[in-house]
């Protein structure tokens, strides 16, 4: 809108200019903050953060579930995270086909109930796999029967495992299947215009490909949702106060194997002098004399000293001590005999 200046105001500026020395106005410059709309009906709800911290629980939730359904099926299946977004929940169930596998899961011990929906392309390539099929599905799309409800009962309680571990750094998740429905109009678990956060998982189960798609109220989520935050997820995977973790690692560890070596001693040859040794040969080595013990290595480890003997008919050491008994001066002892016969 343009300003009319007054008959007293043009005087003063005439006056102004009449003398020479005209007041310059100075012009603030143009407000240059940038401006966020904000819609009151589709309200953001969660942080880019939160958003942030969803997407890297349920990346773990992806690599579990591609190893648990590719033993299950015996077939190559990839999940990885798409997209993690916040909507509505009436663009959620505008967005997928129908008809389609709907399970509704209950979030215990959060309230409410959140929904995993898998394209249909994958369910049926799920299920021809595991009717003995070489799972590439069916393009004519049904609604399930009974049988192949059954069978997906399986196949998302063995999904829901892998939530509820994926999830364990936030909360002891407990999720369990409620129902499977094939139409999106009749799985209503929170009014049209409530916020959701959906995750969007790409799955291919050999050469088929579709999406499993996640989604999550705010309603439900809402009791933690300041633990969904990358400060406190990192210091919770760094903390490991889980005992149960805790106990499957132990019991994981104890059953693996460790090359365990007893070393007489050590000796620096050429490649010619190795190829002319014979039979009766003597070698002489640097920090080994005959009655010394020798040094057992566990791996790549020195661990203990032992003294070589016989056990029935198999050769064996006795463990003397640990290398960490060891006194300073067994090793300076070491290293002046290597010295003396280099």
């Amino acid at each position: 809108m343009t300003e009319v200046l007054s008959q007293e105001e043009i005087d003063q500026l005439l006056t102004a200019i009449n003398r020479g020395e005209p007041e310059v106005e100075v012009i603030k410059p143009a407000d240059t903050r940038k401006i966020k709309i904000y819609d009151f009906k589709r309200p953001d709800k969660f942080s880019k953060e939160q958003i942030r911290t969803v997407s890297i629980m349920h990346e773990t939730f992806a690599r579990l579930t591609t190893t648990s359904l590719s033993a299950q099926l015996r077939s190559m299946v990839h999940v990885h995270v798409a997209s993690v977004d916040q909507l509505t929940y009436e663009e959620f169930i505008r967005s997928i086909p129908t008809p389609t596998t709907l399970a509704i899961i209950n979030m215990d011990p959060l309230k409410g109930n959140a929904i995993l929906e898998i394209d249909p392309a994958i369910t049926f390539s799920i299920i021809d796999r595991l009717f003995g099929g070489s799972g590439e599905g069916t393009k004519a799309q049904h609604e399930l029967t009974d049988i192949e409800t059954s069978v997906m009962e399986g196949i998302i309680v063995r999904i829901l495992g892998n939530m509820r571990e994926a999830w364990s750094t936030v909360i002891d998740l407990r999720p369990r299947l409620g129902q499977i429905d094939t139409n999106p109009q009749f799985a209503q678990i929170v009014p049209p215009t409530e916020m959701v956060v959906l995750v969007t998982l790409e799955t291919k189960v050999g050469e088929v490909e579709g999406m499993m798609n996640f989604c999550i109220p705010y309603l439900t989520i809402e009791p933690i949702i300041g633990k969904l935050s990358a400060q406190f997820w990192y210091s919770s995977v760094r903390r490991g106060t889980n005992p149960e973790n805790i106990s499957i690692i132990k019991e994981k560890l104890a059953t693996v194997d460790v090359n365990v070596v007893a070393e007489i001693g050590k000796i620096q040859i050429s490649v010619r002098d190795v190829l002319m040794l014979h039979v009766g040969d003597v070698v002489r080595l640097y920090d080994t004399r005959v009655g010394d013990p020798y040094l057992l290595n566990v791996g790549n480890k020195n661990k203990f000293l032992c003294r070589p003997g016989i056990i029935g008919k198999k050769i064996a050491v006795q463990i003397v001590k640990r290398t960490a008994e060891i006194e300073q001066s067994d090793f300076e002892e070491l290293d002046a005999k290597m010295e003396e016969t280099s």
